[in-house]
């Protein structure tokens, strides 16, 4: 199952910058993880700093 980002997101960029297949871009309030592109790898969750990406 991909990850995803939940509202607690900042929208720091953390996770996007950490992204091996680049699957995480901005959205309206907050980023997003393109769930087909995710390869659940746990990056993401890894550099957020605010623990907003759950596997």
């Amino acid at each position: 199952m991909a990850y995803k980002i939940t509202d607690t997101c900042v929208s720091c960029g953390a996770c996007a910058d950490q992204c091996p297949v680049g699957a995480i871009t901005e959205g309206d309030t907050q980023y997003v993880i393109n769930e087909s592109e995710c390869l659940e790898c746990g990056a993401c969750a890894d550099a957020c700093p605010t623990g907003a990406i759950q596997g």
